[in-house]
């Protein structure tokens, strides 16, 4: 009996020796991984990868685009979300991989809060109404980013004119639907955002039309700040300033083209300015991209 205790107490003694050694040995693996981090600045993509121990790399970045630059810039053409990745491999010839979600938005220089226009130099897409069509509007320049609309105007006036601005909005693209104005052909305008504007930085309300394409019928929309105001600045008789539309708080925008127009008058809505020109056809600012 003695023997048999014996065998026993050395077989366990094995078998724990064995577990021992067989932890140990698991606990030696170095598992490796790929290591990069993304910097998204609009549609260019900077990746930096820190992989170490490798003598190769290989990226697909989601759109076709492919690179074997350690650490590439990648310009995408178009927004949305793309799942870029990173196979590396190592010196002993072993294969490692991750993957990361890229989403990819438009961003736009304007900024509404650091007191100047300058920003709006950079800015190409700019209209002004030919000959005496646009009234006291001289110019206006327009540009987007993934939140808002901005609005940057030019107008022979000042504040203290009082000055009722209507922003005439096809936002969902359809000429079946919304208000039908020869003041603003090419579009159906589903939305009117009016008031003072700059006497009244607070003023301007928004309207959802409600009745016949031929109706002016539009029912006031309890939504707030909708809009933001930027920096204003008047010399002599010109005044110019610049604005942002909230998209997400503008019903019904597809988020693939705003078609709109613009007609300002002075306190007694006698009309004295357009944009971009007295019966000329909607502006359509393409903000798919």
């Amino acid at each position: 009996m003695k023997k048999i205790k014996y065998i026993k107490l050395g077989l366990l003694l094995a078998m724990g020796a064995l577990t021992f050694q067989s932890c140990k040995k698991n606990d030696s693996i170095v598992i490796k991984d790929v290591a990069f981090t993304v910097n998204v600045n609009s549609y260019e993509v900077t990746f930096t990868n820190t992989t170490t121990d490798a003598k190769s790399f290989s990226w697909t970045f989601g759109d076709g685009g492919t690179s074997t630059d350690q650490s590439p810039v990648h310009t995408y053409t178009k927004k949305g979300k793309f799942v870029a990745t990173l196979t590396a491999t190592l010196n002993d010839g072993k294969t490692i991989s991750g993957s990361t979600i890229i989403n990819v938005s438009k961003s736009s220089p304007i900024k509404l809060d650091d007191n100047t226009l300058a920003d709006w130099d950079t800015i190409s897409h700019t209209i002004t109404p030919t000959g005496t069509t646009g009234g006291i509007v001289k110019t206006a320049k327009f540009d987007y980013d993934s939140q808002n609309v901005y609005v940057y105007m030019e107008m022979n006036a000042k504040v203290a004119d009082g000055n009722i601005f209507d922003f005439y909005m096809d936002t969902d693209n359809k000429p079946t639907t919304g208000l039908l104005t020869s003041e603003i052909p090419g579009g159906g305008y589903d939305f009117l955002l009016e008031g003072p504007l700059l006497s009244d930085p607070n003023g301007l309300v928004q309207y959802k039309h409600t009745g016949g394409q031929n109706d002016f019928a539009f029912d006031p929309q309890d939504i707030a700040e909708y809009y933001k105001m930027g920096t204003v600045q008047q010399s002599g008789g010109v005044v110019k300033f610049e604005m942002a539309f909230v998209l997400s708080k503008i019903s019904g925008l597809t988020g693939k083209a705003l078609t709109f127009g613009i007609i300002v008058s002075d306190a007694n809505y006698n009309e004295l300015g357009y944009m971009p020109g007295q019966n000329k056809t909607a502006i359509t600012l393409d903000i798919s991209q």
